[in-house]
């Protein structure tokens, strides 16, 4: 089953122009995709703040460092086996995610064993979600091997 809506649930605002200019460019190519700011404020409370976003039949991922690590074409694959049409993935602050929010998750990702800034993390999610999306319909966008 491949996700007909995803939400990205993302603590904090971007604050860097370059990065901002990617998101809108990924915004577009990803139509349907919803981005939620919330505020930062200690994980509790913004594990409160993300639960208190998630929508009836959302399946929640939580980014995160201990998450499984995927290549892209494997991440393709999870996105199409993750058994929801609808899937929220939560983006921490500066501190991270609460554990008890990951422990709550259907699925804990990791888009790397390196440490990113939120901003950075959001990013690199949307840029893997629309190639994921290019490797599901066979479009050019992802190129095995180069």
């Amino acid at each position: 089953m491949n996700p007909a809506r995803i939400r990205i649930l993302a603590v904090g605002k971007v604050r860097k122009g370059w990065v901002s200019e990617g998101v809108e460019l990924y915004r577009r190519r990803l139509p349907g995709l919803e981005i939620v700011e919330l505020r930062d404020g200690g994980l509790a409370r913004e594990a409160e703040a993300i639960s208190s976003e998630l929508r009836r039949g959302e399946q929640l991922v939580a980014l995160c460092e201990e998450g499984q690590t995927y290549d892209s074409l494997a991440f393709a694959q999870a996105l199409e086996g993750s058994g929801s049409e609808q899937l929220a993935f939560a983006i921490g602050g500066a501190a991270g995610l609460d554990p008890a929010l990951k422990a709550r998750a259907s699925w804990r990702l990791s888009l790397s064993p390196l440490t990113f800034p939120h901003e950075l993390a959001r990013l690199l999610l949307l840029e893997q979600l629309y190639r994921a999306r290019s490797i599901q319909q066979g479009g050019p966008y992802h190129r095995p091997g180069a």
